[in-house]
């Protein structure tokens, strides 16, 4: 005996009969849980159910991080550097490493000082987000600093866009009111 289904639930049957009602359907009868009492069989493509296999094993293999750099320059505007530390907080959201990478040009080398203060400005302003594992160092005209996002609980994002707030907005007056 068997439990065997197709889109709705057939129910407890014979081997033999399983098989020929899937042979009938011109389909496959595959055993999707062999340990249960009874083993519990699905009435499918096999084809079509080994490609949605194969394609959910990829989608959980996917899921690693990867490195996204953010390039910043000594001079930078005040609307900038916001557009540019969002941009990070989205990166660092989606479990991704980020880069943050600063160059000077020609005389900016003579006040490296303002560099760095950049990139602590950065490290302080990014903190809820992200760890730096590795501090900035200056390697030839660039200083280099690598964040590593924080565990998803204890994120906690500042820098978020004009529609995400907008959004936001819209939640909390759909939402119950809170007492101020």
């Amino acid at each position: 005996m068997i439990v065997a289904s197709t889109g709705q639930q057939l129910g407890v049957m014979k081997l033999s009969d399983a098989i020929r009602h899937a042979q009938s359907m011109g389909l496959d009868l595959v055993e999707v849980a062999a340990s249960a009492t009874p083993p519990v069989c699905r009435i499918v493509d096999y084809g079509k159910f080994k490609y949605e296999a194969s394609k959910h094993e990829k989608d959980k293999k996917g899921s690693g991080s990867k490195l996204k750099e953010i390039k910043f320059r000594v001079n930078i505007d005040e609307h900038d550097y916001m557009t540019k530390l969002r941009h990070a907080e989205e990166f660092l959201d989606k479990g991704n490493k980020v880069r943050v990478q600063l160059q000077y040009r020609g005389r900016e080398m003579a006040h490296q000082e303002l560099g760095m203060e950049l990139m602590g400005r950065v490290k302080q302003d990014l903190n809820t987000m992200a760890n730096v594992e590795q501090e900035p160092k200056l390697l030839g005209k660039n200083v280099t600093m690598t964040l590593a996002p924080l565990p998803q609980n204890k994120r906690k994002r500042h820098f978020q866009g004009e529609n995400e707030q907008d959004l936001e907005l819209v939640a909390d007056e759909g939402g119950e009111a809170e007492d101020e």
